[in-house]
């Protein structure tokens, strides 16, 4: 499993099959945070940020996503994340119910 993954489940103290809310979230700074998505698992963008500053990341190939929220100090936070995302599902539709 993904080293970002493990570390966030130490943090966070919960996993679920296929979602983990944060309790309490891992943050740094936005640049940081995108390069890590990218660079360790290969995560991309679905979609631009919403006006929440909400955006889903993920790695079609090995199936994981995070959602991550920015915020106005320049920090992003992992405010959710799992496995087993759906490829060619309705992304959109997806991505309506997480943020809800």
């Amino acid at each position: 499993m993904k080293l970002f993954i493990s570390t966030m489940t130490l943090v966070l103290g919960a996993t679920f099959a296929t979602t983990a809310m944060a309790d309490s979230n891992v943050c740094m700074p936005a640049g940081e945070m995108k390069a890590a998505l990218t660079d360790w698992y290969g995560e991309k963008p679905v979609a631009a940020p919403t006006q929440a500053k909400e955006q889903l990341w993920v790695s079609q190939e090995t199936g994981t996503w995070t959602m991550i929220k920015g915020f106005s100090d320049g920090n992003a936070c992992v405010i959710a994340q799992g496995d087993d995302w759906m490829t060619g599902a309705d992304q959109d539709q997806i991505l309506a119910q997480l943020q809800d």
